[in-house]
């Protein structure tokens, strides 16, 4: 099936809500990684969303250009050519851009898109997040409201965040952040909901901050706060009424519990980022394929190594298998396996 329209999109969120499970949303930098998140998908039968950080973009275009923009448009590419080979829905998603990297990356990726439109063929991303968590709330909702007007044109999905996620991810880093920063409060909620909402024939996701960290963590030594959604979105009914919940994400999920992880189900977390343990599930097999091939990846003592385990293909195979195996796992803890709407 092709990367999604608009309406699969919106209808894979609705279907994610209505049945209380969340989408994995996999950040890849390459086409080995894309393809290991796609055969996960295919071998759980869930529809799913993979997406594109600004570093992970700069990498994709190689050290000759290390060009943000180019390596989204690159991997969005192939994304869209492999998808077409597999029987579930896919969306593609750019990550956390802040406001200082608008310029090099969402608007030029936006200009993209409105290219495509123009010759009749299909958006280039689904969805994209402008991070003005930084910024005052003001200042980032009036942003965001911009962005959002400019989505709602093309068919693309906006997704925004309020608070900061603590840690460091991409070169960006929130380890000293004010810790009311790290907490969304309902009032936050309310006025993302106010200001967004008003936008006609828009659709938007909002990353609430309670309490999560982006980094590497022991399970249950992340400290969260689900019940700061709960009580956001009880703000949002009890002024909107019923069915104006928001839609939203769970970012830096390393080293949370499945406990707290099931509870954000239940208060409207449909997506949820995965990336740094992707990292790893990535990397592993990889340093277990060095380790026991020592002598034959490298020349020692002026010998000729053995050309089967240097070959890169030998171990960034395993890295994609290592990744594939750990997508599943992450799938099956967001209840999302069998959801598939392809065919339905």
């Amino acid at each position: 099936m092709p990367v999604v329209n608009y309406q699969q999109y919106c209808d894979m969120l609705d279907n994610a809500r209505k049945n209380k499970f969340a989408y994995v949303a996999a950040n890849v930098t390459s086409l080995t990684t894309a393809n290991a998140v796609l055969k996960a998908f295919a071998e759980m039968k869930t529809d799913g969303i993979i997406q594109v950080s600004t570093g992970g973009a700069q990498f994709a275009s190689g050290l000759g250009k290390e060009d943000m923009a180019l390596g989204a448009i690159s991997l969005a590419q192939h994304i869209h050519l492999l998808a077409e080979k597999y029987d579930i829905y896919v969306a593609l998603h750019t990550d956390h851009c802040p406001k200082n990297k608008l310029d090099d990356f969402l608007i030029p990726l936006l200009e993209e898109t409105e290219k495509r439109r123009a010759k009749g063929l299909p958006n280039l991303f689904n969805s994209h997040m402008f991070d003005g968590g930084e910024l005052p709330l003001d200042e980032n909702l009036k942003l965001s409201k911009e962005l959002l007007e400019r989505c709602a044109k093309n068919e693309i999905i906006l997704e925004i965040e309020a608070g900061v996620v603590g840690g460091e991810e991409d070169g960006v880093n929130n380890e000293d952040a004010p810790a009311e920063k790290l907490y969304t409060t309902p009032e936050d909620m309310l006025s993302v909901a106010r200001e967004l909402s008003s936008v006609p024939d828009s659709r938007f996701l909002l990353a609430a901050t309670f309490g999560n960290v982006h980094g590497v963590y022991k399970p249950g030594n992340v400290k969260l706060k689900p019940s700061i959604l709960k009580d956001g979105q009880e703000a949002i009914v009890s002024e909107f009424g019923e069915g104006s919940q928001l839609d939203l994400v769970f970012h830096g999920g390393s080293g949370s519990t499945i406990e707290d992880i099931h509870e954000t189900l239940e208060y409207g977390v449909i997506k949820m980022n995965v990336d740094t343990d992707l990292q790893y599930a990535f990397s592993r097999p990889i340093a277990d394929h060095f380790f026991k091939n020592y002598d034959g990846i490298l020349k020692v003592d002026s010998e000729v190594g053995n050309k089967k385990v240097y070959d890169p293909r030998s171990y960034l195979r395993k890295g994609e298998a290592g990744m594939k195996e750990h997508v599943k796992n992450v799938i099956r803890t967001l209840r999302s396996e069998n959801t598939t709407l392809f065919n339905k």
